[in-house]
């Protein structure tokens, strides 16, 4: 069977009762659609029903008016909370970056090379250091610095919430930034900031946790990308992973292992989102495959 040009990815949540797969399933079929897959998980502790459908809609007309009317009974009959979502629509992302290079680069090469269904429509930073590695790719580059005295960094910020806006972004990538975002740019952005950084927190917090690791002779180092909300580095996690060290790794080895686990974590986790393979409920993310 071919591969369509777009599909639907379909996700849904609500409490948990018989039927609600058949009724899915039931419902694509009859509006011309063809299931390609799905993924479902209950909660049993809590009752509720996870959902994520990928179908051809070639039978039908893709987008969101097949989904009124009789789409509507169902949502109500099963309280369900759902979007959808269009596969040919690719994500428009904007990347919040620092000094340090390396989630950057990843983002760009995957972007590049189409193995991540995203634009990037832009790169901003409070630093000029990788201007030319952005504008090389061909994306534009911009630069927000902070400037000295008071309210600096509030029109700063005030800057780059307008940029953002103005360019219609549907997720903004913190890409090492190490800035701190205040309320403009969280305001409305819930599920749409994704951020990375090291799995130290809160053993090592502030300066140098890598060396704070060596010094304590830690086994393990990690990364862990999340979505971003008004609680410091405490948002709803996407994806983690971590690597083994021992007494013959020095701080620097630290640190090259973690730059490697932070790019690779950081991509892992942009990709879910722009293959809408996430959904955040009770506070934390189910991570479709």
């Amino acid at each position: 069977m071919p591969v369509p040009s777009t599909a639907g990815r379909l996700l849904i949540a609500c409490p948990d009762a018989r039927g609600i797969v058949a009724a899915v399933a039931g419902f694509i079929s009859e509006h011309g659609g063809n299931l390609l897959d799905a993924e479902q998980h209950t909660d049993h502790e809590h009752g509720e029903f996870v959902m994520r459908v990928v179908f051809d809609p070639s039978g039908c007309d893709p987008d969101d008016r097949m989904f009124e009317g009789a789409w509507a009974r169902l949502v109500q009959r099963h309280r369900m909370r759902w979007r959808i979502r269009w596969s040919h629509v690719r994500k428009r992302m904007a990347i919040l970056v620092g000094r340090q290079p390396h989630c950057l680069q990843e983002l760009l090469w995957r972007v590049g090379t189409g193995e991540l269904g995203a634009e990037i429509v832009f790169v901003a930073s409070n630093h000029p250091d990788l201007r030319e590695t952005v504008e090389h790719a061909g994306i534009p580059f911009h630069h927000h610095p902070i400037e000295d005295g008071p309210g600096a960094q509030a029109r700063q910020e005030a800057d780059l919430v307008a940029r953002v806006d103005a360019a219609d972004v549907d997720l903004v990538v913190l890409a090492r930034y190490m800035r701190v975002l205040g309320p403009a740019m969280l305001d409305g952005r819930a599920e749409r900031i994704i951020n990375i950084h090291h799995s130290f927190l809160p053993a090592f917090a502030g300066g140098d946790p890598y060396r704070q690791a060596y010094d304590r002779g830690v086994k393990l180092i990690g990364a862990t990308s999340h979505y971003v909300t008004e609680v410091l580095d405490d948002g709803p996690i996407i994806a983690q992973d971590v690597t083994t060290v021992d007494h013959h790794d020095s701080v620097a080895d630290l640190r090259r292992r973690g730059r490697d686990l932070e790019r690779l974590v950081l991509a892992r986790a942009v990709a879910a989102h722009c293959e809408d393979r996430i959904l955040v409920t009770g506070g934390k993310t189910v991570v479709f495959r």
